[in-house]
């Protein structure tokens, strides 16, 4: 293999950009609209915890503590940070990620210590799709939509036909979807699987002889005649990280809304899944890898070495792909590009 795997999760966060860290204690509110939405480093104050010292604990100095007052208006004095508080850490400007240090280094050495959970806050996880082998089989299909609008949105009625085994009942929600064509691997030629392409939800209000109605209640997507329903799935926008499959080596294959140029915050399929030992909340490197005679005169190609010019992580996976975030690009990423285990 090209890469190694860092011999830490924490390192990986170094090549991590729009990252949210939040401990594991501070998402007892996470239903609120202001959370959802927001981006950043986040930290929780602790008692005797001031703005001087966390400005030396995160960024190696103190007479930063303007800036990281400045990224945190609920703060009417600086002076006065009170426990249980959630605040903004600083990104300084012209820096590709944020001020952070190693969660490790600051904990405390007495035994029974508790270590804190680092995660990636990713709000629109709800809508990311996936790529499986064999495509699901639909719950129903929508065959109208009611005054035959062209765009379907939230509040809008539709008509769906069940499956066979007629399951659509009143007060159920259903993630709503459409498959794409078939991918298949360009070199050799064989089939990757079916990408399920996510449109909204919508929650069945009434059953009828033959088909239902039901109300779109979210809309990711344009939804359209012929979308297809599936078991709706709450899942967390908390993306815990955790430490990354060692020797790991494959490609991206194409971008979730098949763009030709991919860069930051692209959500993409990778060729490895759970099968390969990839995991939700892992990182990995994306690189390239020239090759090059070493003499004019001879025939043989070396390969040189590996250059790593982004970063992604998981967030879905299926047994032979993976759903990732692209969270750091330096150059256009096209599909076929080649990823590894986040390099030492």
């Amino acid at each position: 293999m090209v890469c190694k795997r860092k011999s830490r999760v924490v390192m990986a966060l170094c090549i991590l950009t729009a990252m949210v860290i939040f401990p594991a204690h501070l998402f007892a509110q996470e239903a609120t609209e202001t959370v959802e939405h927001e981006a950043g480093f986040y930290y929780t104050v602790k008692k005797g915890d001031t703005l001087w010292d966390l400005s030396t604990q995160f960024s190696d100095n103190p007479w930063l503590w303007p800036n990281l007052w400045s990224e945190n208006s609920q703060i009417s004095n600086p002076h006065w940070i009170y426990p249980g508080e959630r605040i903004r850490l600083f990104h300084l400007k012209g820096v590709d990620t944020f001020i952070t240090k190693n969660v490790e280094e600051n904990q405390s050495k007495e035994p029974g210590a508790t270590k804190e959970t680092l995660y990636y806050y990713y709000s629109p996880i709800s809508s990311i799709g996936f790529i499986k082998e064999q495509a699901i089989t639909p719950k129903g299909t929508i065959f109208k939509v009611k005054d035959d609008r062209k765009l379907i949105g939230v509040g809008d009625l539709v008509y769906i036909r069940p499956n066979v085994d007629n399951s659509l009942q009143p007060g159920t929600k259903y993630t709503v979807y459409r498959t794409l064509k078939p991918i298949e691997d360009k070199e050799t030629k064989t089939l990757i699987g079916t990408q399920h392409y996510l449109t909204g939800v919508v929650e069945i209000t009434k059953k009828e002889p033959g088909f239902v109605l039901a109300r779109v209640v979210k809309s990711y997507r344009t939804i359209a005649v012929n979308d297809l329903l599936m078991p709706y799935k709450k899942r967390s926008p908390r993306i815990a990280l955790t430490q990354s499959k060692n020797g790991l080596d494959g490609k991206i294959i194409v971008s979730e809304e098949r763009e030709k140029n991919i860069g930051d915050h692209t959500v993409v399929f990778i060729d490895k899944g759970d099968q390969d030992g990839v995991e939700i909340g892992q990182s990995y490197s994306i690189y390239y890898q020239e090759k090059e005679k070493l003499d004019k005169k001879s025939k043989e190609i070396f390969p040189l070495t590996p250059i790593i010019h982004g970063s992604l992580l998981v967030l879905h996976t299926e047994p032979t792909t993976s759903t990732v975030l692209i969270t750091r690009s330096d150059r256009s990423i096209d599909p076929g590009t080649k990823i590894c285990s986040p390099i030492e």
